[in-house]
């Protein structure tokens, strides 16, 4: 699956471990391990970037700036506006490849005609919660950093959508998960963006790829008599799309009926005109009725 409909994102090129990215005015250089090629880096904008992320030999990195960047910045697409921030380890908050699972979202709330209720865990600076909000739904917002969820509420004060149903919770999110079954809580939507890495309650350290059934499978009895999706992101390379959807198919597709599917996440990028992987998402929908 390819995103588009970008206007004030565009990735104009990738080479040597390193995408060269506008994002509205501010042109950033940020290394990406999959890009294994080394192509010609004839683009001007690869000389005249702000910006490049350089990484250390002793892990982690720094900003090279070149040019004056704004502490905040932002860009917006369609209705949602999303401020952005140049952070350690390269990110920016935003992932534009997401937008492609913003609209399917959307699409299922506006489409179901009837009050939604969806739960965002590992929920970050906000952007698939926005899409939720701005589609009707009401949303559990679910991150264990305070500094994303601070950051999520005020891309929804950009956004206009402060007062929207919402809620902003700071929590563990499989701590979460248990007290919303012993509550007897229920969604009609879930979407999880876990980390590839995580600690467990006593600092020991787990691998999404050795988690991911339990996570799922713990959130089954949360979900509602007739959920309309569940969708699951990854960026883990040993976690590939076809084993996340067998996965959602065993869990809820055996439960609940509906469709699973799974796809390659990515950018289309301008110079070539080729499609960058970024990720991979697994959905289980409910049948249209």
């Amino acid at each position: 699956m390819r995103t588009a409909d970008w206007h004030d994102y565009e990735l104009v090129d990738t080479s040597s471990g390193e995408r060269l990215e506008r994002w509205g005015n501010v042109v950033l250089i940020r290394p990406d391990p999959t890009i294994l090629w080394e192509t010609p880096k004839k683009n001007p904008l690869w000389k005249s970037a702000d910006a490049r992320y350089v990484r250390s030999s002793k892990g982690g990195g720094r900003w090279e700036s070149f040019k004056p960047v704004p502490p905040v910045w932002s860009v917006s697409r369609g209705g949602l506006t999303f401020r952005l921030k140049m952070m350690g380890f390269k990110h920016t908050g935003l992932f534009p490849e997401q937008a492609v699972n913003w609209d399917f979202v959307k699409n299922k709330i506006r489409e179901a005609g009837r009050p939604v209720k969806v739960l965002n865990l590992f929920g970050y600076t906000g952007a698939a919660t926005l899409a939720c909000l701005e589609a009707g739904a009401q949303v559990c917002h679910v991150d264990a950093s305070r500094g994303m969820v601070t950051w999520a509420r005020e891309n929804a004060e950009a956004c206009g959508l402060a007062d929207r149903p919402v809620r902003w919770l700071v929590d563990d999110c499989e701590k979460f998960v248990q007290r919303e079954q012993r509550r007897g809580s229920f969604y009609d939507g879930i979407i999880m963006d876990p980390p590839s890495y995580g600690r467990g309650p006593n600092g020991e350290v787990w691998k999404l790829e050795e988690q991911i059934y339990r996570l799922v499978e713990m959130c089954l009895p949360i979900l509602s008599a007739e959920p309309l999706f569940f969708l699951l992101n990854s960026y883990t390379a040993g976690l590939s799309p076809a084993v996340m959807e067998y996965l959602l198919g065993v869990l809820i597709g055996k439960r609940f009926g509906g469709k699973v599917s799974s796809d390659e996440i990515g950018l289309p990028v301008t110079e070539t005109g080729l499609v960058l992987p970024c990720g991979s998402t697994a959905i289980w929908q409910a049948e249209s009725p």
